[in-house]
């Protein structure tokens, strides 16, 4: 108890350190605007007037001096739009990457913090072969875990990095399922009255891809898991795999949650990106899953999309193309 109200304690410290960091980052670029207002807005205003002024007055020379003061006045104005965009975009990346290692520590702190503590307790659980049963296996769980979100963050960096090698070999639509499933089952155990279908027909189960098989996992894993984690009250996750009019292969991933507004269904597939609303900052999450599902779509030149209704939850398709099937089946 005492580990864990110091841990407690130091997730409090470090959430009021974050929040004190993003204040002050958001300061910063207010400080920047304000400048830009005062050096370059004010006089830019000045000189447009004395330009527009000039346009007026008789004489040839004071006409080409104001549509000259003019043009450098638009020139400038430009300039400031652009340089309060690109400002601005840095502010929000440096933002997101402030939450995306806050977010990252988090989740590598609670599976160390677990493993720690079952390591304890198996420690003084000395002849008692039920408890360190549990604590083997709560072990097992744990490690694995950790060792599932250092691999996603190295895949992500080595696909940022241009280094991310593709290995695609011909695989069955039905093992593509199957390894999707396995993945996704520890996720379930840490979630009750989980309502998991999968629609897959038999005879689409033999069409045969060619992709890689893992980073295919990965996808439908990620988005599994997405589903379920922000999912209703008890998650309802569904996949439907099917083949379009096109002769695509499409996985449809479904869950009853609250639904993305419209303005957010483009920037979850940006890297570090999450919903911001409390619930969706109080869920774990590196908010890289989107964007490695993104990337393993242009990869594969497959399409990805989302389908949302408020209150009523979402659905995710992953569209194959049809040139990546390499036997149909007899149908």
């Amino acid at each position: 108890m005492a580990a864990q109200a110091q841990e407690t304690t130091k997730e409090k410290a470090q959430a009021w350190a974050e929040r004190s960091t993003k204040n002050l980052q958001r300061l910063g670029y207010r400080r920047i605007v304000q400048m830009i207002i005062y050096l370059l807005v004010i006089p830019t205003v000045l000189l447009l007037a004395i330009g527009i002024f000039s346009l007026f007055l008789e004489g040839r020379t004071n006409f080409i001096f104001g549509i000259l003061m003019v043009s450098f006045v638009a020139v400038m104005i430009t300039g400031m739009v652009l340089v309060l965009v690109f400002v601005r975009r840095e502010a929000n990346l440096s933002e997101l990457q402030a939450d995306f290692v806050s977010k990252v520590s988090h989740e590598l702190r609670t599976p160390l913090t677990a493993i720690r503590l079952f390591a304890e307790t198996l420690e003084r659980a000395k002849g008692d072969e039920n408890t360190q049963e549990k604590c083997i296996r709560q072990l097992r769980n744990e490690t694995e875990r950790l060792s599932r979100l250092i691999e996603r963050l190295l895949d992500f960096g080595r696909m940022q990095a241009g280094r991310k090698v593709y290995e695609l070999r011909e695989e069955s639509v039905g093992s593509l399922v199957s390894d999707a499933q396995e993945a996704f089952a520890p996720y379930m155990t840490r979630s009750k009255d989980v309502d998991f279908t999968v629609e897959l027909h038999a005879d689409l189960a033999e069409t045969r891809l060619s992709v890689d098989r893992a980073a295919i996992s990965d996808v439908l894993v990620n988005l599994l898991s997405n589903a379920l984690k922000y999912g209703g009250t008890p998650p309802k996750v569904g996949l439907v795999v099917r083949r379009t009019d096109i002769g695509e292969i499409m996985f449809e991933v479904s869950d009853n949650g609250q639904g993305i507004p419209r303005h957010e269904r483009d920037r979850i597939f940006q890297k570090f990106y999450r919903i911001d609303d409390r619930l969706s900052r109080a869920r774990e999450g590196s908010g890289l899953g989107l964007a490695i599902v993104k990337h393993v779509a242009k990869a594969h030149r497959a399409k990805v999309r989302v389908e949302s209704v408020i209150d009523k939850g979402s659905r995710f398709f992953f569209a194959l193309p049809a040139e990546l099937v390499i036997a149909r089946d007899d149908t």
